[in-house]
């Protein structure tokens, strides 16, 4: 049920996207999340046959406790989700389908997609706190270093759409760093961004299309001083 969530935005975003290059975005993001998700398939599989349950947090404990849990298995349970959330690196289906989806297949994007990868982290960083925190630095200078270098990205962007999803990709490296602190706070920050991610996200996302309707471009170029002209924009 986790990865059908895939199906209708493929949908959306070949079916309704605007130029040809949707193809390629679709490739991406089949590409990435099936790669992704391939190793937490074969720890599930390999779970299933050695305790016949899939009942994760016994699994895990007992695990952890008699069979000497490798840290490269958490690796694997955890990289689906930071493909999806996304974690810097395997970031580059996100704007590709941002770009070339439509406008609801961008708000669906923003405001569900990601947010199961923020899930998924939060379900099982709650379960193996002391794993969470062995990658700890590791994750953290990595985000911190992702999202400094996404937000020069958004520096030169012409595109509107692909300046969001770039400063999307910022702002999940915050969810990242809370989570994998295994702290209250960091959990509780997390969640707090991921809600308000979704919401904003997606306004913003709307927003960009009214814009895109009245000017018929998404270049900030030709959409500067539009706000002189509409200034009811800025309210919202």
């Amino acid at each position: 049920m986790f990865e059908c969530s895939l199906f209708p935005t493929l949908l959306l975003i070949l079916g309704w996207g605007y130029q040809p290059e949707r193809i390629q975005a679709g490739l991406y993001i089949i590409i990435y999340t099936i790669i992704g998700s391939l190793p937490l398939l074969l720890m599930l599989i390999f779970l299933y046959n050695t305790f016949g349950s899939l009942f994760i947090y016994f699994d895990f404990i007992y695990f952890i406790d008699y069979l000497n849990f490798n840290r490269l298995f958490w690796v694997f349970f955890i990289f689906a989700f930071m493909v999806k959330v996304p974690l810097y690196i395997f970031h580059l289906w996100l704007p590709k389908a941002h770009v070339e989806a439509p406008v609801s297949g961008s708000i669906i994007l923003a405001g569900v997609l990601l947010k199961l990868g923020g899930y998924g982290l939060i379900r099982l960083g709650s379960i193996c706190i002391h794993l969470s925190f062995n990658f700890s630095r590791f994750f953290i200078s990595f985000s911190i270093y992702g999202s400094f270098i996404t937000r020069l990205i958004c520096l030169r962007q012409v595109d509107i759409k692909s300046l969001i999803a770039y400063s999307s990709v910022g702002h999940i490296a915050l969810v990242i760093r809370g989570i994998i602190t295994s702290s209250y706070l960091g959990f509780l920050g997390s969640l707090i961004i991921i809600i308000s991610h979704g919401l904003v996200s997606s306004g913003i996302f709307c927003l960009a299309n009214i814009t895109y309707e009245i000017v018929s471009s998404r270049s900030l170029y030709l959409t500067k001083g539009l706000l002189i002209i509409f200034p009811s924009l800025s309210f919202f």
